[in-house]
């Protein structure tokens, strides 16, 4: 029997958190269903931990509208959510080199599948995940962190720079903190009251409950950031515009909008305002980058980067890790643990 085929492991099934329609949480239930065989350039993994996304939760309601284009019109393609996985590879696809059968990885899982036992991702998108890094610790990385880092690389932070994160305390923005005070960058936040505390133990200069002060607000002078980093989404362009001197630059890593096209209004009127201007909108599309990650994973090994988990759940309560997720208030990140 072949080490490469699911049936070496002894069976053909596994337990996985499924969906099959778009909805809430309660769409989301536990079946068996067959265990998936890597294809070429792709390796199976046994996973330890799964982190989830503020994007699990966008592919898990079909919202906005647009977002069924890439993951299925009536339901998703692929049932199970979770990107992120901290696993072990247990069995390799034909072609695939630079893994082998037992290393212990991190990479992002490109559609999900991290809500299960096993799952297959593409080997290229694999990091290897050092003892001194735990499996929950390093779940937390590869989305987010991802995210964090090229938000400032588009906002080009560097030493000596003042940085305003807006939305600072959710999965991206702690790591956008730390990344942005790593860089020698003076950190100032917006975040919820109860977790000033945590975000300023992360490396923040300064900062404001934003339920007292937004975008706009006396306590944020207009020209005084070399950078803002958006993540709430919420504040009027043109204000965040006003928030940075001329040569700085306005990353938007997120954004509200309709139903329908979600952030692509707001997309389309940043660029327009930013036709000439010397204080640039640039929209964020983040994209998984395997020499960032290894970047990432180096810093949370080293205890330079802290990824700040909020809760752990067992497998067992994937559909209320989910709902967590989904009401939007966590400080962190929130992991999933393997069945």
């Amino acid at each position: 029997m072949s080490a490469n085929s699911p049936t070496a492991l002894g069976t053909d099934a596994m337990p996985a958190w499924t969906q099959h329609r778009y909805g809430e949480a309660d769409a989301v239930t536990r079946e068996t269903v067959d265990v998936p065989a890597p294809g070429r350039g792709e390796v199976l993994l046994r996973l330890r931990a799964t982190g989830l996304n503020n994007g699990d939760i966008r592919v898990m309601r079909g919202e906005p509208l647009l977002v069924r284009l890439a993951f299925g019109l009536r339901r998703p393609r692929q049932p199970v959510r979770g990107m992120d996985a901290a696993a072990t590879v247990i069995a390799i696809g034909e072609g695939t080199t630079g893994v082998s059968v037992g290393d212990e990885v991190v990479g992002e899982l490109p559609a999900g599948g991290g809500l299960a036992t096993y799952a297959v991702a593409p080997a290229a998108r694999l990091v290897p995940r050092p003892a001194a890094l735990a499996p929950g610790a390093a779940a937390a990385l590869p989305v987010a962190g991802g995210t964090a880092w090229q938000a400032l690389a588009r906002g080009e932070a560097a030493s000596g720079h003042r940085v305003l994160v807006i939305g600072a305390s959710g999965g991206v923005g702690t790591f956008v903190v730390q990344l942005a005070a790593l860089r020698g960058a003076e950190v100032w936040a917006l975040c919820g009251e109860r977790s000033r505390a945590v975000v300023e133990g992360l490396g923040a200069a300064r900062t404001f409950d934003y339920h007292r002060v937004q975008p706009g607000a006396p306590e944020l002078e207009d020209g005084t950031f070399d950078v803002v980093v958006d993540i709430a989404g919420t504040a009027p362009l043109r204000v965040l515009q006003r928030l940075v001197r001329d040569g700085g630059r306005v990353v938007l890593v997120s954004g509200e909008g309709g139903r329908v096209l979600g952030p692509i209004g707001r997309i389309l009127r940043a660029a327009l305002m930013s036709i000439g201007s010397r204080r640039p909108l640039r929209p964020l599309a983040a994209t998984a980058t395997p020499e960032v990650l290894a970047r990432l994973v180096a810093l949370a090994a080293d205890g330079s980067l802290r990824p700040v988990i909020e809760r752990t759940f067992a497998f067992g309560d994937a559909p209320a890790a989910l709902a967590h997720v989904a009401a939007g208030h966590a400080v962190g990140k929130v992991v999933v643990t393997a069945g």
